[in-house]
């Protein structure tokens, strides 16, 4: 079994400036070695529907690999390095060697992903040339248990190499029979911290029971943006949203217009800047917990699969077409409306909330099974039939069961058909849609009998 366990650590003033150091470093053999292989990748490519005109006489460079490349610390070490564009001289023997090699496999990762893609066949995209801002974490990866030389009541004290001993505030104990593996380095907005990644080869891995969804054991989420709700389940259930950058947008938007108004390079405006960094974690740690509380609230449910719907993230987030008339005039074409809604679908952050759900319910036992949405918001969950034509009709009254349906409480029993295999298949005929599929009486019964406890249930 393994775990990581992150704490918040004090370095004093050399060793804040040695480490600065050594993630100056590491951010330029990162570029460096980015950099030499997409020099690789230009010279020694040409596209499918064109032949170079010229050619090389001489014999092509051998591609860079992790090996390769690590293999020229050595030596980078024997003098200073010295940065072309800055003149700056950075000397490689300050870094402990472990962390070097680690860069370089961090680029092999990105670049892999970039040419190859992952064990899923999921390609990234082209690795980009890290900033300050970007380039945070450094990692010894032969770390070992003597490196912690001390544990009191509520702080650690570890030895690390080149650096010496650090005081490590512990907020929780490490558990008994685990043994360190690596130690990584992050800074933030609010300090230093570091990651303890622990194993125990005495603990069995969880190994879920084979189990088949049914309808008792599986529940459908819908992603609601509307009003104050987050998700919409199948069991009648509607969460609220938190909205952290929505109600953080004003105290942001303050020290971000005083921070512009402050000359670039002073010291009132790096103040200012380190203030708004730390808003913005305050907004991303305050998301990031809604997602973990709401997630292990679905899994307490003791639900064994989850069915949420696909989003399509990026295409929901993309800006509209620009319109242009004959004379090339700017025409309206809605973008400044649907940049509000932008923003919320970004402030949600769905599609982190369900790997968050992935991955608490995979330590539960449990599963999460993404659903294609299509047609599930307009179909009446128990009938069959098209009632929701327009995303402007929140709620539906059926006469004959004196039944008001919830727009996205019956979309989430229809991901739930969907995840079960019980959902009608659609069919567009000349413009209209035809539902074709039948459902048998006791899921009917089951859906009436959600909806109308969903009627006098409000929202948690």
């Amino acid at each position: 079994m393994k775990a990581t366990y992150q704490y918040k650590f004090y370095p004093d003033t050399n060793q804040k400036l040695t480490l600065n150091q050594w993630l100056r470093i590491c951010r330029y053999w990162y570029n460096r070695q980015l950099g030499d292989r997409f020099d690789w990748w230009e010279m020694n490519r040409t596209a499918i529907n064109a032949c170079p005109l010229k050619t090389s006489i001489a014999a092509p460079r051998e591609k860079p690999n992790y090996y390769s490349q690590k293999q020229q610390l050595p030596i980078l070490k024997k003098d200073l390095v010295k940065v072309v564009h800055s003149g700056e001289l950075l000397d490689f023997k300050q870094v402990d060697s472990t962390i070097l090699q680690d860069v370089s496999k961090r680029v092999d990762q990105a670049f892999e992903r970039f040419i190859v893609g992952d064990s899923k066949g999921t390609r990234s995209g082209r690795p980009r040339f890290k900033t300050e801002a970007d380039y945070r974490t450094m990692t010894f990866a032969t770390a070992r248990n003597d490196w912690i030389k001390l544990i009191r009541k509520n702080w650690i004290y570890i030895r690390l190499p080149k650096l010496g001993f650090i005081k490590v505030r512990m907020h929780r104990t490490i558990p008994d029979g685990f043994a360190t593996k690596q130690i990584s380095l992050t800074r933030k907005a609010d300090g230093w911290f570091i990651q303890l990644m622990l194993e125990n080869t005495s603990v069995p891995d969880l190994t879920p029971d084979k189990l088949v969804p049914t309808w008792e054991n599986s529940i459908g989420l819908d992603a609601v943006l509307h009003e104050d709700v987050y998700l919409a389940t199948s069991e009648g259930e509607k969460l609220p949203s938190l909205k952290p950058l929505r109600k953080n947008q004003a105290k942001l938007d303050r020290i971000s217009t005083k921070r512009n108004q402050r000359k670039r390079g002073s010291k009132v405006r790096r103040k200012l800047a380190k203030k708004e960094a730390r808003q913005h974690q305050k907004i991303a740690r305050s998301r990031q917990d809604f997602h973990y509380k709401t997630a292990h609230q679905l899994v307490r449910t003791g639900a064994k699969f989850f069915f949420p719907e696909e989003l399509n993230l990026k295409g929901l987030t993309k800006r509209n077409e620009v319109k242009q008339d004959e004379n090339g005039k700017y025409l309206p074409n809605g973008q400044s409306a649907k940049s509000g809604l932008n923003k919320s679908w970004l402030d949600a952050a769905f599609g982190k909330f369900f790997k968050t759900l992935d991955y608490i319910a995979g330590k539960a036992g449990a599963a999460v099974i993404l659903q294609k949405p299509a047609y599930t918001s307009m179909i009446l969950s128990y009938r069959n039939e098209v009632v929701f034509t327009d995303c402007n009709i929140r709620e539906y009254w059926d006469e004959q069961n004196s039944l008001r349906v919830d727009r996205d409480i019956n979309a989430a029993i229809n991901l739930k058909r969907l995840g079960l295999d019980i959902f009608p298949s659609i069919k567009r005929r000349s413009g209209n849609l035809s539902v074709v599929g039948t459902m048998d009486n006791s899921t009917t019964a089951e859906i009436l009998h959600t909806l109308h406890r969903a009627v006098k249930k409000p929202t948690s």
